[in-house]
């Protein structure tokens, strides 16, 4: 078989215009790469690590001092406990203010459309006033705001007001149940928390006014600042308004100078196999490392508009609001993705607002994709989406499907970047390349400065196969480390445990012959029946497009001899049934697109399958249920209820 043959279809090529323009070409040409391929700058940035992040810093002009090291390392390790930019100050929320006054800095927008433009003079305001009302609280450098909030401007001016005074931002989004916030919010003892007492959510209007006392009162926080409508009653802890103790201020706030490495961020895993993870951002390496990823990786401007449907307790939204220290406008979107409207199911919302606000980049989430293919929708039919430029994908792998639904229904000429990272970097491993082809089914590159390699089970670098991801040199978004006592111990033991010095991410993954990647699953849920190694993701990107099917799920059932047999669990469309004909297609499309191995030994039908708030798929908890193991933090599910019906069908069909 020939080179050609083993790649997958060709998706789109930027045209020679596109290229010469986007800032990736205007870097390679500043460190002296002009013309070479995307494989050489790659090398460079990773061979010559300390100058590739000398010369960013030089490219993305951060509002900050001089450094004097661009990496330092406690000797004995390369990784571990490395610092990035040594000496510099910085304030991450004078960065992301930086600019024209009159410039639009943020429109905000909802299940009823486009709402406030807010300047940037405007923004300053409302930030100055945030920060006077936490100072008037007491919130001082190293104090921890926890905030209960939507995606609304309000949390914006709550974050930046926060990181202009040195303190350290948490949040869960409006829709957490009273235990999973304190599981959170409980191990960092915040300061204060700032929550709305209610908010809109698919048509209604959600009243959490007893849920936020309860929590508040099981925080024991000193202070509760409240935003928007609604009243809070029977807490212990003083409550105050926002627009109350943000009356007076003076229209600019103040930048506390500090150091790159200072904290910015207390963000959580999922947490469904014990408590969240409180993981430690800092404010120097998320500005730079996002920065590296909005400028170099998206295209990323003065003039762009951002628009990414998340919530606020997602890596994705502290990912989507830097983009703001590039230049750009953010557009915010607080609501259901598909909302209800009159009774009937809104497909259109998300794409209405990104053709009324101009957005230029849209990011979303292939389960979104695939429900609006299911329900037929074609975008393009009735948007102008000319503005849009980027459409970038995180959460899951994105399906061959999903790239032909995007180029086909929503627009030809874009660059479709199906991204991935994590929580623990609050960053991407691997990105889009707006100057390079895309191919369906493969995220186009690793990204810059990211030494990445895929190793098998001998810790040998493989290539066009299965290996465990890892990172080998060190990047400036790694965490600080684990909140509380013995935060620093556990963060080695997850992420260096089992390779000394190297990061061990948890994804498996393989190189493809063009040059990208495929991410097929987690390690902690990777299938090897018979021992060959394969992701779920090989499995529902077959499944998923069977006629009739709508979602699925598939766990490695522990057999004797420790081995396992694959259990597929399927969601079929309304009024439809797994019977014998069509178990038997799904076992012949595995059989045919994937391989003998594919095939499950068992076919259960389901009503939903379980997803984590920021709508993942939870292969291991639906495990835990069935081997009989608990599942800890069902708080972090966005429906734990399901979970039981698996145990139920699977005892059933036994």
């Amino acid at each position: 078989m020939s080179y050609t043959h083993n790649l997958a279809p060709l998706c789109w090529t930027p045209g020679p215009e596109r290229i010469a323009s986007a800032a990736i070409t205007r870097f390679a040409r500043q460190v002296g790469l002009e013309g070479a391929s995307y494989a050489d700058l790659h090398r460079y940035a990773v061979t010559c690590l300390e100058d590739f992040w000398a010369e960013f810093w030089r490219f993305a002009n951060p509002v900050a001092s001089d450094y004097q090291q661009v990496l330092s390392s406690d000797g004995q390790a390369r990784m571990v406990g490395a610092r990035f930019f040594i000496g510099a100050t910085m304030n991450f929320a004078e960065n992301l203010l930086a600019g024209d006054a009159d410039q639009v800095a943020v429109i905000e927008t909802g299940e009823d459309g486009v709402g406030a433009a807010l300047t940037l003079a405007q923004l300053r305001q409302r930030v100055a006033g945030a920060q006077q009302a936490l100072r008037e609280l007491g919130v001082g450098e190293g104090d921890r705001v926890a905030g209960l909030m939507p995606n609304t401007v309000d949390t914006l001016v709550m974050v930046l007001a926060t990181a202009s005074i040195g303190a350290i931002w948490s949040a869960c989004a409006p829709e957490f149940g009273v235990n999973g916030v304190l599981d959170r919010f409980g191990q960092i003892e915040p300061r204060v928390l700032v929550a709305v007492p209610r908010y809109r959510y698919n048509g209604r209007l959600h009243d959490i006014g007893e849920r936020v006392a309860e929590i508040a009162n099981g925080l024991k926080v000193r202070h509760l600042l409240l935003c928007g409508e609604g009243e809070v009653e029977r807490t212990y802890a003083a409550v105050a308004r926002l627009e109350t103790l943000a009356a007076g201020a003076p229209s600019q706030p103040d930048y506390v100078a500090l150091p790159f490495n200072h904290p910015l961020y207390v963000i959580y895993t999922s947490g469904t196999t014990g408590l969240p993870k409180c993981i430690v951002h800092s404010a120097g390496g998320t500005l730079i490392n996002h920065r590296k990823e909005h400028m170099l990786h998206c295209d990323i401007g003065p003039g762009d508009r951002v628009m990414y449907y998340t919530s606020t307790a997602w890596m994705m939204y502290h990912w989507m609001i830097t983009a703001r220290a590039s230049g750009a406008t953010l557009v915010l979107y607080d609501g259901a993705a598909i909302p209800k409207r009159d009774g009937e199911l809104d497909h259109d919302a998300l794409w209405r607002i990104a053709a009324e606000t101009g957005a230029t980049h849209f990011g979303t989430s292939p389960k979104y994709l695939s429900l609006l293919e299911q329900a037929g929708r074609r975008p393009a039919d009735h948007y102008d989406l000319s503005a849009l430029r980027m459409v970038m994908s995180a959460g899951a792998p994105l399906t061959e499907e999903n790239f032909r639904w995007v180029y086909g229904a929503v627009k030809a000429d874009l660059c479709l970047a199906s991204i991935s990272g994590g929580t623990e970097i609050l960053g991407c491993f691997v990105m889009g390349n707006p100057a390079g082809p895309v191919y369906a089914g493969e995220i186009q590159v690793p990204a810059l400065g990211m030494a990445m390699a895929m190793l098998d089970e001998r810790d040998i670098p493989v290539l066009g196969r299965h290996g465990d991801l890892v990172c080998t040199e060190p990047f400036p978004s790694m965490p600080l480390g684990f909140w509380g006592d013995g935060g620093w111990q556990r963060y080695l033991d997850t992420y260096f445990g089992e390779r000394a010095d190297v990061w061990t991410h948890g994804d498996v993954a393989y190189f493809t012959a063009s040059g990208g990647v495929v991410i097929t699953g987690r390690s902690d849920t990777l299938l090897k029946p018979g021992g060959v190694r394969m992701g779920p993701s090989e499995i529902y990107r077959v499944v998923e497009t069977i006629d009739g099917i709508e979602d699925s799920l598939v766990v490695g059932y522990p057999i004797e001899g420790g081995d396992m047999d694959l259990w597929l669990f399927v969601v079929t469309e309304a009024g439809r049934e797994l019977d014998e004909p069509l178990s038997q297609r799904i076992r012949d499309a595995l059989l045919r697109e994937a391989s003998p191995r594919h095939v499950p030994k068992r076919l259960f039908q389901v009503n939903e399958i379980p997803y984590t708030l920021n709508g993942k798929k939870v292969e291991k908890a639906v495990l835990q249920m069935l081997t009989g193991k608990p599942v800890k933090n069902k708080g972090s599910l966005l429906n734990p209820d399901c979970l039981e019906q698996f145990v139920a069908v699977a005892e059933v069909q036994a």
